[in-house]
């Protein structure tokens, strides 16, 4: 049975190839002229830079690493994490409460105090279970960790307010830091936090893009770029997948496309599908791309919760992941900062949204002076973060449903609209097939 999978980015490259692993017929759709999705990477003038925002390669999932590492074989780079929070001017280790030493002695005795204040409440049952993802983060981290760090950058990235956001994802994903942690970060003795990023790898050459096009490398005469699908329709035990000028036939589709333009392509999609559908949030993306000559901090990438600081939300400094993404003697920088349709950010010409960014960075010490920036560009994607409100799950249900009903499959970050990284995504490709039989 020939299998039609609708976008070429990771997911679906990854299925892809494993289907043609075990003898399937496959043929993968994709809009864009090249493969990759959010993981497309750009390179001028010598540097080379993620478009979907930075990446690294490390999971808890060890199938999943080695899928990815396997694929890479030689080109990928290993690099010990480095990363900081950028805190009223101070660098603070991250995660944030294994950094305490590095605060203001009022602020950690804030956060300390507040980290027990609430832990004695929650042994003592006067905590209410959580209702939102504000209260869900006060009542794990404190108040203290909470206002100074938690939720301003929280509010920053899915520039959405927590307390109208769902704390489901969140349950058994972070845990309750232990106390002992808490008071040994603040006393400054080592403690770290999220160990599994402790170590990453990333490309020598070519930027996370690499990793796609070494999945790929296997199936790309079953890859069709400049497909952008208009039309799916059902048609005897299979389906019919056009664009307007060619229709491909497959007895199965598996779906990897957002389900924002999924659903336009389907006939007969009932209004409360439909609304369900356009009530699902998400967050766009600007990536913006500095090259400079010399050097750049010891930092992996710098997490930013203060608005006075700029708008992006966080940091990175590709040049620290490889020697090769950027020329002799430079160094290179993205900033990213999440952004939606018809808000300030989304109005800010690129040419302004690049100004600031550089200003702002100077101004923050990250870059040494103006002179040296040698380069500047930028990107923007519509589909960058799945937001979790409120009603999350109750739209993405009948979403599913629907989709269920009709016989496509769903796989993948923005066709089942979860919040997974690169290891999820080859992870939920794994688990797919795997319940195919």
């Amino acid at each position: 049975m020939k299998t039609a999978v609708l976008g070429g980015g990771l997911t679906g490259v990854t299925l892809a190839r494993l289907l043609h692993e075990r003898g399937d017929d496959v043929t993968v759709l994709e809009r864009g002229e090249t493969i990759g999705g959010l993981c497309r990477s750009k390179t001028e003038a010598g540097f080379t830079f993620d478009i979907g925002g930075s990446h690294i390669i490390f999971s808890r999932d060890a199938e999943a690493l080695s899928f990815m590492l396997s694929a890479l074989g030689g080109n990928a780079d290993r690099r010990k994490r480095n990363t900081k929070i950028l805190y009223k001017g101070r660098y603070v280790k991250y995660p944030f409460e294994n950094g305490l030493m590095d605060l203001p002695a009022e602020d950690r005795f804030f956060c300390i105090n507040e980290f027990v204040r609430n832990l004695i409440a929650v042994e003592k049952g006067e905590v209410p279970p959580p209702a939102n993802f504000a209260e869900w983060i006060v009542s794990t981290f404190g108040r203290g960790i909470a206002e100074c760090y938690m939720l301003p950058y929280n509010e920053k990235i899915w520039n959405y307010p927590a307390d109208r956001m769902s704390h489901h994802w969140v349950d058994g994903r972070i845990p309750r830091p232990p106390i002992e942690d808490i008071i040994r970060s603040a006393i400054g003795i080592e403690t770290e936090g999220y160990t599994h990023q402790a170590v990453f790898s990333y490309p020598v050459e070519g930027g996370i893009e690499a990793l796609v096009r070494a999945i790929a490398e296997p199936v790309l005469p079953a890859v069709r770029t400049g497909f952008t699908v208009s039309s799916i329709r059902e048609e005897g035990d299979g389906f019919a997948v056009s664009d307007g000028r060619e229709t491909v036939h497959a007895g199965r589709l598996i779906s990897t496309i957002p389900l924002q333009n999924l659903l336009p392509c389907l006939s007969g999609v009932p209004a409360d599908v439909q609304a369900a559908c356009d009530a699902l949030r998400y967050n766009s993306l600007c990536s913006v791309f500095i090259g400079i000559a010399g050097e750049v901090p010891d930092i992996s990438w710098l997490y930013v919760p203060d608005e006075a600081a700029g708008l992006f939300n966080r940091v990175s400094f590709p040049s620290n992941y490889s020697t090769r993404v950027a020329p002799a003697g430079h160094s290179s920088i993205l900033a990213e900062i999440t952004c939606n349709d018809g808000d300030a950010v989304s109005r800010m010409a690129d040419a302004d949204l690049i100004e600031h960014t550089v200003t702002s960075l100077v101004a923050a010490g990250l870059i040494p002076s103006r002179d040296t920036v040698v380069y500047t560009g930028i990107a923007r994607q519509e589909f960058a973060y799945v937001v979790y409100d409120i009603d999350y799950q109750k739209n993405i249900g009948i979403v599913r449903e629907f989709c269920r009903e009709k016989g496509i499959d769903l796989v993948g970050r923005f066709s089942r609209f979860e919040y997974l990284n690169m290891d999820g995504c080859i992870r939920s490709a794994i688990d797919f097939l795997r319940g195919d039989g």
